[in-house]
């Protein structure tokens, strides 16, 4: 059967290409791990070749890198930069995620309803960035009550009891980025002062 050698270089080489498509895109084992389900010694033993490749490896992991399955059996082809998300409804919001791969630091478009009015603080682990793109935001943090308006910006660690929702004057679109691990965003970038 001469097509025996190709299909034994082609499972040979899914671990490296893994391994490479992993690292370009600064995903550690971890965190791949977390998000597939798949412990870190057994993608560790699939990228060094030491496991065999199996459709109910590669799948998941092709859905967390947000791949065609064939990415990671063929050779590599130029991806589509485009970003294809699926909206979906979290507590009445409609959320659209903007980032392609697993990550400390996720970012998403949402669309808060006009009738997110009532106020309901929570508390969880992470730090969030928000950027008002259309609307008037309210946002509770702690003792503080304040509307933004679009172009304002907010961060906050979500350790804090935080709630956000409208004014009841119209929906509001937000850009957000949220690490969960209480990653803070580095966004502040000053221009070299000029000798006038």
């Amino acid at each position: 059967m001469e097509n025996q050698p190709t299909i034994a270089a082609t499972l040979a080489d899914i671990g490296p290409r893994l391994r490479a498509l992993r690292t370009h895109r600064n995903i550690t084992l971890t965190a791949l791990a977390e998000t597939t389900g798949i412990s870190k010694s057994t993608l560790s033993r699939l990228e060094s070749g030491q496991r065999r490749a199996s459709l109910e490896l590669l799948l998941p992991i092709a859905m967390a890198l947000q791949i065609p399955l064939d990415e990671l059996v063929a050779a590599p082809r130029i991806a589509d930069p485009r970003v294809h998300s699926h909206p979906r409804k979290i507590n009445g919001i409609t959320v659209f995620p903007l980032t392609r791969q697993p990550g400390p630091i996720q970012a998403f478009k949402m669309v808060l309803p006009a009738d997110r009015t009532e106020p309901e603080p929570r508390v969880h682990e992470g730090f969030e960035w928000l950027y008002v793109l259309s609307g008037r935001l309210r946002m509770i943090l702690g003792e503080h009550d304040v509307v933004l308006g679009p172009g304002e910006a907010a961060e906050f660690d979500t350790r804090q009891p935080h709630w956000f929702g409208t004014t009841g004057r119209g929906p509001v679109e937000i850009l957000s980025l949220f690490g969960s691990q209480g990653e803070r965003m580095h966004l502040r970038a000053r221009a070299r002062g000029r000798s006038d």
